[in-house]
């Protein structure tokens, strides 16, 4: 298709349209802004005007599309110009904003969001495309990188609004914007999203501070709630960056991040404590205690472990895990002849306390999981909490976990750690606990209902308990398993029971 033909069916023409031959083309930064122009005056009715906008990029020629009007000021004003034909074919497929946070907007509020996307993700695929291949040609290759980084983060902020499966976005939708991301990667030699964001040490230049200077306006704490495409794009393009590149960008991404994990509702507390723990992962420990950023973390972190809900718990408990190191020494290195108690003993207190009240299957089954961890991060500081700790895993023992017994089999574990760390003070609970096991292995060994595999590997671990504990008490268990009634035991037991007592001997 000819140029002219399409200028002509876009019904546009050049203010300076008397000197230039009819063979020529106008410029091409006095027709972006036409467009542009046409682009707004016809919302929301833009689908055809859009569909000749694509077909523009791909037929008319590089040398007239790329070429600035003067070679001084001329780039700068062709990249104006681009930038705002591609912030007026994004707004076409803008999404509608959310009157709060408490009444989102129903499914028919989005439903020409999908089609206007899709058509925008064609025309910016176009663009890209006949860029990429004029950059890859050689032609003015510093001026065309200029312009595709400028061009690059208003696209890339589109592509991952509508990749992602919402309720604004269709099949036709998210495949258009994939391969608009797919065609800005190749565009700009970049090789994934990472490095798309931050570039490398090479020469290749990243474009998360663009991407956080669209977004930032819409990040505070009155506005974010508005859009949701605004939360979701922020959290994918801060889990796409890792060590070192996240360290330049701390003080952009770490309020957001927080207002996130502060809010009400679930799933935006959830997505909070995610990157939280991910940039407290990504970032060098001494720019995180910098400014008291680390405090901060903690203090934000801390008050969710008197929430409820199994997810954020979940969350929490292994971000508090990896930032606390970073606040203190853990316990378990210390080599002071006194301990003082830190911030590791005020968490492994209150999850302590939550865990011996809670009744809550799902909640059991978290804490469960997080405490072997912690008891191992504490060490024999763990003794502080033995009282505690005792109660919790007599507890938890006693109540079975079907069909997996994931309970069950990290309590066993934290006996294991606890004994193993805290073992001059086991001997005076080695009553307690022998009887406790003895009637696990009992139980086990009649419920029908457990697999042979998971009732050796329950077994062996209270075995491997018996035995840690026989250690701690110099014998003493030894003595009182001697008064076990072996009628009221299974063989299975007596078996586990007679190994346990050999491997102690020997």
């Amino acid at each position: 298709m000819e140029l002219s033909a399409l200028l002509h069916d876009l019904h546009l023409s050049s203010s300076s349209s008397e000197e230039q031959s009819p063979s020529s083309p106008p410029p091409i930064t006095e027709l972006l802004s036409q467009l542009r122009e046409k682009l707004i005056g016809s919302r929301p009715k833009s689908h055809s005007l859009i569909a000749q906008i694509k077909q523009l990029f791909q037929y008319a020629g590089s040398d007239w599309l790329f070429s600035p009007a003067s070679q001084d000021s001329g780039w700068v004003e062709l990249e104006a110009a681009y930038v705002s034909l591609i912030s007026a074919l994004i707004g076409c497929a803008a999404l509608p904003l959310w009157e709060d946070d408490c009444s989102p907007l129903s499914a028919a509020a989005y439903q020409s969001i999908p089609t206007q996307a899709a058509a925008v993700c064609a025309a910016l695929t176009a663009l890209l495309t006949a860029l990429g291949d004029w950059r890859k040609g050689g032609e003015a290759r510093e001026r065309t990188t200029s312009l595709l980084l400028a061009v690059a983060p208003p696209t890339c902020v589109f592509a991952v609004t509508h990749f992602q499966d919402q309720v604004w976005t269709s099949s036709a939708s998210r495949a258009a914007a994939r391969g608009l991301l797919e065609a800005l990667l190749s565009a700009g030699g970049w090789r994934n999203s990472a490095h798309l964001l931050t570039g490398d040490t090479e020469g290749s230049r990243g474009i998360l501070g663009g991407v956080l200077d669209i977004l930032q306006p819409q990040l505070t704490k009155d506005s974010w709630q508005c859009c949701e495409a605004v939360k979701l794009v922020f959290v994918w393009s801060l889990l796409q960056v890792t060590r070192p590149g996240l360290s330049p960008h701390l003080s952009r991404l770490l309020p957001p991040s927080l207002l996130f994990s502060d809010h009400h509702r679930l799933e935006n507390c959830m997505l909070g404590v995610r990157c939280l723990h991910h940039i407290v992962l990504n970032t060098p420990p001494a720019e995180l205690r910098q400014f008291n950023r680390a405090e901060v973390l903690y203090e934000a972190l801390f008050k969710h472990l008197y929430r409820t809900e199994a997810a954020i718990i979940q969350l929490v408990l292994s971000c508090l895990l990896d930032l606390l190191v970073v606040l203190e020494k853990p316990p378990s290195a210390s080599t002071s002849s006194r301990r003082k108690p830190c911030r590791h003993d005020d968490v492994l207190r209150l999850m302590l306390t939550h865990m011996e009240a809670e009744n809550k299957v799902v909640l059991r089954r978290v804490y469960a999981a997080a405490l072997p961890a912690y008891i191992d991060r504490v060490g024999v500081a763990v003794c502080r909490h033995l009282w505690r700790l005792e109660r919790v895993v007599l507890g938890y023992l006693e109540v079975r976990d079907p069909p997996e017994e994931a309970t069950r089999l990290r309590m066993l574990e934290a006996l294991q750690k606890t004994t193993r760390a805290a073992w001059p003070r086991m001997a005076c609970r080695v009553d307690a606990l022998l009887r406790c096991l003895l009637r696990l292995m009992v139980d086990v060994s009649s419920d029908s209902e457990l697999c042979d595999s998971l009732r050796r590997q329950l077994m062996d671990e209270s075995a491997a308990c018996l035995r840690l504990l026989d250690a701690a008490s110099h014998g003493h268990m030894q003595r009182l398993l001697q008064e076990v009634d072996s009628n009221c035991c299974s063989l299975e037991v007596l078996g586990c029971l007679a190994t346990a007592a050999t491997a102690t001997d020997r």
